[in-house]
Parts: C-alpha cells; sequence; structure tokens
C-alpha cells in the first residue's frame, strides 16, 4: 500500500529524548514539585506551549522555566527560585532520558524500512547523546539514521530552513513534500520544516494546540502506526 510519507526527520528533544526527570524530579522536589516521571513529561510540553504562545525565540527559555515548575506543582512562593534554578540545571547534556514509547516506534519504522534522520538545535552533544540510547548514523547498537545534524556543529539553527540542507542530501531521492519533519516546538521545527519544503508534524500529547493549522500527533507511534501499516 502507498504510504503519505518516504522518510520521517526527527528534532531530537521533546521527540526523541527529554529533559532527564531522574535528575529534575529530585531538583525540584524541594520545592514542593512532584517526583513522578509522567509529571515531569507533562512539564516539559507545557513548557513549549507557553514557549510557543509567548513567541519566544530558541534562546528564549525563562517562559518554558515557568511553565515548567508551575506544572509540577512547585509551591507559588517558591516559583521563582525554583524557575532559576531549573535554568541553570537544565544544560544541553541533560537532554537525554530517551522517551520509550518513541524508542519502540522507531524501531518499528527501522524494520520497516523507512529511511530516518535527525535535525536538532543543540549545542554540539546532541550525537554522542543518542548514540548512548536512541540511535546511531547506520549500523549500531540502537536505531540506524541516515544523518544526526547538530545545530552547533553545522552552525545554522531553527528556525533558519537552511539547516535542513545538511540533511535532504542523505534522502536525494525523495521530493521534501514526502518527507515529514517531527518536532516539538511551533517557532522553531514548524516554522523551519514548512519554510524548507517538508510536511511538518507537531507533537502534542496534550492537546495544547487545539485549532493549530498543522498537523499534530500525540507520539511518533501514531506516526509509526499509520507508516508499518501502510507499506
Amino acid at each position: 500500500m502507498a504510504t503519505r510519507f518516504d522518510a520521517v526527520l526527527f528534532d531530537a528533544g521533546g521527540v526523541l529524548v527529554l529533559p532527564d526527570p531522574t535528575v529534575l524530579a529530585p531538583l525540584l522536589a524541594f520545592y514542593g514539585g512532584e517526583i513522578t516521571i509522567d509529571a515531569h513529561r507533562r512539564a516539559h510540553y507545557a513548557g513549549m506551549a507557553a514557549k510557543s504562545r509567548a513567541g519566544s525565540s530558541e534562546g528564549e527559555w525563562l517562559i518554558y522555566d515557568e511553565a515548567y515548575v508551575a506544572a509540577v506543582g512547585v509551591r507559588d512562593g517558591d516559583m521563582g527560585e525554583a524557575a532559576d534554578v531549573l535554568n541553570r540545571t537544565r544544560t544541553p547534556d541533560l537532554w537525554r532520558w530517551p522517551i520509550p514509547e518513541t524508542v519502540a516506534a522507531l524501531g518499528r519504522l527501522a524494520a520497516a524500512g523507512i529511511p530516518m534522520g535527525v535535525v536538532s538545535n543543540a549545542s554540539g552533544q546532541v550525537e554522542g547523546s543518542l548514540n548512548r540510547s536512541v540511535c546511531q548514523v547506520g549500523r549500531g547498537a540502537f536505531i540506524p539514521m541516515r544523518c544526526i545534524v547538530d545545530s552547533q556543529v553545522v552552525g545554522v539553527e531553527k528556525p533558519d530552513p537552511r539547516i535542513f540542507d545538511f540533511a535532504l542530501p542523505y534522502f536525494a531521492e525523495f521530493d521534501p513534500k514526502r518527507i515529514a519533519y517531527v518536532g516539538d516546538s511551533v517557532a522553531m521545527d514548524i516554522v523551519s520544516s514548512r519554510a524548507a519544503g517538508l510536511h511538518s508534524i507537531l507533537i502534542d500529547p496534550y492537546a495544547d494546540h487545539d485549532g493549530a493549522d498543522f498537523e499534530r500527533i500525540s507520539s511518533v507511534q501514531v506516526l509509526a502506526d499509520e507508516l508499518v501499516r501502510t507499506v
């Protein structure tokens, strides 16, 4: 059967990995925050939705931090300090906790022969981090990707669509319109991938973007269900 997409590109943060909740949960518990993994997963997407509503740039994370600590239930009087502590602790190296159902979905996509790659705004660390738990370029211990593009390494970051110029040559046999790009940021991922001529999809597991004019899915599993069923 025919499928909508010939290949899939993924953002890393919020799609493949999250800021490590096993580190952030005890950190924010000091301020009354919940310690469950589920609470911290929800907090990430609450933070990203807040960034999107505010139109925050890639480097603006205060709104994210404030929404994150509120989502995990930090006490009202401690929210400012907790957000500041989160901001200083949530370094690029902490974007390392693999989303379990995403890893399983990637395995299904790889087994079905769907070509995949990663395009991420990062700080030079993303390939090494992903190589330890999620994926690598070519064959290895985890899921094979055709490329892993790190904005720090290539010198271009989203929302500049030129970052995709470093990935698309690995998918040269496909029309970009038939390549999906899955991200978790409206301002960074949807805007840039649309401008690059890709099909944009937002990960929106808590329906924070109802009424949006772009495709949304609750998880990578949903995309795998569609593509694996139709190949």
